[in-house]
C-alpha cells in the first residue's frame, strides 16, 4: 500500500469512528434527577450492574457521576462529570452537569463540548429558572434538545400542560415519541408514537436494576387500560396535529424538541431515551477555529480543554484536564502543542473517564472526551494540535461574578499550601481569583458567580490542600472590566470601589451599588467601562 493510500485510509477511519460517537451533556434545574438518569442510562448500557440514589440514604450508593464528598452529602452536583462507555456499537460520551446557577459557569463550558444535550423536566414543576436559562445558552450555540419529561411516577401536572409550556413560554416545539398513559403518579405505561404500541413496565426493587417492559398492541391496550389508553392516544394525536408531528430537520435546527415521559429513578422510559440518541443524536461535525477557518474532522490531531479537575484521586492527588478531541486520532503518548503557549506538552498519562473511575486510553476521536492526567500546565480554554498549520479553537467564558470575598489561610504555617491550593481552584475555575495592590498576594480574592462556590472554595482548600480558609465578603454588588488601565486611580481611591487584577490580566472595578457607579461615570465621563457578560479567554 502507498503512502497516500494509508493516509487515505486512515482519514477514511477517522470518519466511520467519528460516526459512531454521540457526545452529549445531561441539563436542568436542580433536583430534576439529572445524576439519577446518567446512573440509569449507564445501568441500560449494561457498563454498570446497579444503580444508586442521589440523596445517599443508609444502605444505599451514591450515584457513579458525583463523586465528591459535597455532592454525596448534599445530593447535588456541584461539578460536572464525564462517563464514557459503549452501547451495541456507538462510542457514548455523556457529561453529567451541575443544575444549581452558582454552577452554571461549569455547565455552560461543558455545553461547548457537547454535540447535543437531554434536558430534564420536572413532571410536577415543569420550566424553572434555571431549566430557561440552559435552553437559552442551548439555542445561541445551537445545540439540538431532546426533552425528558422525568418523575412520572409522582404527582404533578398533565402532559399537554408541560409541553405548552415549552411552546409558550421558550418558543421551542414540543414532538413527542412517547406519551403517558395514567396521570403523573399513576404511570401505567407509555404510548410509543412510532409504532403504536404499549409499553408497561415492571417495578424493581428500588429502581436498582433494568426494569422489564412488556408491549402491547393498540387493541390489546386499549382492552386492558380502557379510558386511559383513550385519553392518551387523543391527547398525543392532538399534540401532533397542532405541529406536534416529529421532523428531524426542526430538531437538528434546535427549533424543535423530542419529547419522552419517563422516571429515571425506577428506569421507566431510559431504554427509549439511549435509542433516541443512538439512532438520532448529532454527530461530531467540524468546528470552526478562531481564525474563522473549519477544521475536518480528519485533519491532523486537535482537541481543547473544557475543565480542569484535581482531587478525583485522593490518593495521588493529581490534576485532570478534559479535553473535546475535534479532529484526527490521538494516540497516547504523543506529543501535542499547546496553542496558548506554543509549548510541548507529552501525552503519556491519558484516561478514559467514567465518573471518579478511570482506565488507561490508547486511541481516541472525534467527539471522544480524554483525560490528560498531571496536566498542570493546561488550563481551560487551551487548545491543542499536532502538526502545522497550527489551529486555535474560540476560548470558554469567564462569567461575571457577583459575589467577592477576601481569602486568608487560618493557619499561616501553612502558607505553602494555601498558594498551591488558591492556584490550583483559580485554574479549574472553582472560583475566580483576583489581586488587589491593598491586600497583596497573600490575601488574594475569591469572585463567584454565586455564594455556593465560596463554601467549595472552603471545604477543598480544607480537604484537599489542608490549609483551611477564613473568608471575609467583600460588599461590591456591582463590576465591570476597565478598558483603559491607566485610569485605574479614578477608581481605586475609595472605601465604595476598587480594582482588582484577575489572573488573566483584565483589571475589574467593582462598587458598592450601580449608583456608585453612576456617579463615578457622571464625575468622570471619560472613564472608559466594559460590561462582563461571557469573555473568551
Amino acid at each position: 500500500m502507498t503512502a497516500s493510500s494509508t493516509a487515505q485510509a486512515q482519514r477514511t477511519d477517522v470518519i466511520a469512528e467519528a460516526r459512531r460517537r454521540r457526545t452529549f451533556a445531561v441539563i436542568s434545574h436542580p433536583d430534576a434527577g439529572k445524576s439519577t438518569l446518567t446512573e440509569a442510562l449507564a445501568l441500560h448500557a449494561h457498563v454498570i450492574s446497579e444503580a444508586g440514589a442521589v440523596h445517599g440514604k443508609a444502605g444505599r450508593r451514591g450515584v457513579t457521576s458525583d463523586w465528591m464528598e459535597m455532592e454525596r452529602t448534599r445530593g447535588i452536583s456541584i461539578t460536572s462529570a464525564a462517563l464514557q462507555f459503549a452501547y451495541g456499537d456507538t462510542v457514548i460520551n455523556l457529561l453529567d452537569t451541575p443544575g444549581h446557577a452558582d454552577f452554571s459557569e461549569d455547565t455552560y463550558r461543558v455545553l461547548s463540548a457537547v454535540d447535543s444535550a437531554v434536558m430534564l423536566l420536572d413532571a410536577a414543576k415543569g420550566l424553572e429558572p434555571q431549566t430557561l436559562k440552559l435552553f437559552d445558552v442551548c439555542r445561541y450555540r445551537g445545540i439540538p434538545v431532546i426533552t425528558f419529561i422525568n418523575k412520572w411516577d409522582r404527582p404533578g401536572r398533565e402532559a399537554l400542560e408541560l409541553c405548552d409550556e415549552l411552546t409558550e413560554r421558550i418558543g421551542l416545539q414540543p414532538m413527542p415519541l412517547t406519551w403517558p398513559v395514567g396521570v403523573a403518579g399513576h404511570l401505567r405505561g407509555v404510548l410509543d408514537l412510532t409504532s403504536g404500541d404499549l409499553i408497561r413496565y415492571q417495578h424493581t426493587a428500588g429502581g436498582a436494576t433494568i426494569a422489564p417492559e412488556e408491549r402491547l398492541t393498540p387493541q390489546q391496550a386499549a382492552a386492558d387500560l380502557g379510558d386511559d389508553w383513550t385519553q392518551a392516544a387523543e391527547e398525543a394525536e392532538l399534540l401532533q396535529a397542532s405541529g406536534g408531528e416529529f421532523d428531524v430537520a426542526r430538531f437538528f435546527d434546535a427549533t424543535a424538541t423530542p419529547v419522552l415521559f419517563g422516571a429515571a429513578v425506577r428506569n421507566f422510559g431510559v431504554r427509549h431515551l439511549l435509542d433516541l440518541l443512538v439512532e438520532l443524536a448529532p454527530r461530531p461535525t467540524p468546528r470552526t477555529d478562531t481564525d474563522g477557518a473549519t477544521r475536518a474532522l480528519d485533519a491532523p490531531f486537535s482537541a481543547f480543554v473544557f475543565k480542569v479537575q484535581t482531587g478525583m484521586d485522593p490518593a495521588h492527588r493529581d490534576q485532570v484536564a478534559f479535553a473535546r478531541v475535534c479532529s484526527g486520532v490521538f494516540e497516547r503518548g504523543m506529543v501535542v502543542t499547546n496553542a496558548s503557549t506554543g509549548k510541548p506538552f507529552a501525552t503519556k498519562y491519558v484516561q478514559q473517564v467514567f465518573g471518579q473511575q478511570r482506565a488507561t486510553l490508547d486511541t481516541a476521536y472525534p467527539g471522544d472526551v480524554i483525560g490528560l492526567v498531571n496536566a498542570t500546565a493546561l488550563r481551560v480554554g487551551d487548545t491543542l494540535y499536532t502538526d502545522k498549520p497550527p489551529v486555535r479553537f474560540p476560548g470558554l467564558p469567564n462569567f461575571a461574578p457577583a459575589h467577592f470575598a477576601v481569602a486568608r489561610p487560618a493557619d499561616l504555617g501553612r502558607a505553602k499550601q494555601f498558594r498551591k491550593g488558591v492556584e490550583q481552584l483559580g485554574a479549574e475555575g472553582v472560583v475566580q481569583v483576583l489581586r488587589s495592590d491593598r491586600r497583596g498576594d497573600a490575601a488574594p480574592v475569591f469572585a463567584a458567580v454565586g455564594p455556593m462556590q465560596f463554601e467549595v472554595a472552603a471545604h477543598r482548600m480544607e480537604t484537599e490542600f489542608t490549609s483551611p480558609i477564613h473568608l471575609e465578603r467583600l460588599p461590591y454588588n456591582a463590576v465591570r472590566r476597565l478598558a483603559d488601565t491607566s485610569q485605574r486611580p479614578i477608581v481605586d481611591n475609595g472605601r465604595r470601589s476598587e480594582v482588582l487584577t484577575r489572573v488573566d490580566g483584565a483589571e475589574l472595578a467593582l462598587f458598592a451599588e450601580e449608583m456608585d457607579l453612576r456617579l463615578l461615570l457622571r464625575a468622570h465621563p471619560e472613564l472608559v467601562l466594559e460590561s462582563l457578560v461571557a469573555e473568551g479567554n
